[in-house]
């Protein structure tokens, strides 16, 4: 009786202790690992450890959710979910990065490739394995970080805008080349590459190889002048193939700028 009150004062006061860390996971860590540690003759040192791997462990669970949410994926997506046997060439590549080593080197990644061939989904897993291993980010179209560019520029907040995207440790643009920007936009675009060049790192998509980013952005020079900052520290990877949209359609690829522009002339 006397060492079943014991236990018992004990565990209150492990949830006292749990509580005022703020890390209630702990009580019930310590009581479900109590027996298996008396069990295996487990040192107290060892018994400490595990519980608090248990908590460490959960708390960055929450935070990767947290990272997550925030980040503003239109869904989420991991590597487990994409069909390598329809890219394998980049498989190696794409594991690789996933450790995240790429964020503390600042470099980027551009993943290029006709529609539906899977440069979202990719994008999208590898924001959602760097928030796995603690870094923030955010997602949005091209289309979508110019406006929010813009309407920081109109606000007179540009700069602190810029500086407050450079404290994310990754930014994914999506759709690059999808539509045409305007002089401005293109600016706009340009400082965003500028201000993340050699501090933190962007992924881009883009179903346009570089040679077509001057049409894009309506200026060669300044193409030519972002291309050069997005590669100079960079993993470039290009996707091929049917999109995987059309499979079982009967239709066997979708029409290219190439040939558009061949068929016109």
């Amino acid at each position: 009786m006397m060492a079943a009150a014991k236990t018992s004062e004990t565990v209150k006061h492990i949830t006292y202790l749990a509580g005022v860390l703020k890390a209630p996971r702990i009580t019930e860590a310590a009581a479900r690992l109590a027996d298996q540690a008396r069990d295996a003759n487990w040192t107290h040192e060892d018994y400490l450890a595990a519980v608090l791997d248990r908590e460490v462990a959960a708390r960055n669970a929450s935070g990767a959710r947290l990272r997550i949410k925030a980040a503003g994926f239109p869904a989420v997506k991991t590597l487990e979910d994409f069909d390598f046997d329809a890219q394998p060439a980049v498989r190696n590549q794409i594991t690789a990065l996933s450790s995240g080593a790429f964020l503390t080197e600042a470099r980027n990644i551009v993943l290029l490739g006709p529609p539906g061939t899977g440069k979202t989904h990719l994008a999208t897993a590898l924001g959602v394995a760097a928030a796995g291993h603690g870094h923030r980010g955010l997602f949005a179209t091209a289309t979508d970080w110019i406006t929010r560019l813009t309407e920081a520029h109109h606000a007179g907040r540009l700069a602190a805008e810029l500086a407050k995207l450079r404290r994310y440790g990754l930014i994914i643009v999506d759709e690059v080349g999808y539509l045409p920007f305007e002089q401005d936009a293109a600016n706009l675009f340009f400082q965003l590459v500028s201000s993340r060049y050699e501090h933190a790192s962007l992924v881009l998509t883009s179903n346009l190889p570089f040679s077509g980013w001057a049409g894009v952005f309506g200026d060669q020079v300044v193409a030519a002048a972002m291309i050069d900052r997005i590669v100079h520290h960079a993993d470039v990877l290009t996707l091929k193939g049917a999109s995987y949209r059309l499979r079982g359609r009967g239709i066997d690829s979708l029409p290219s700028i190439r040939t558009t522009t061949e068929t016109e002339n």
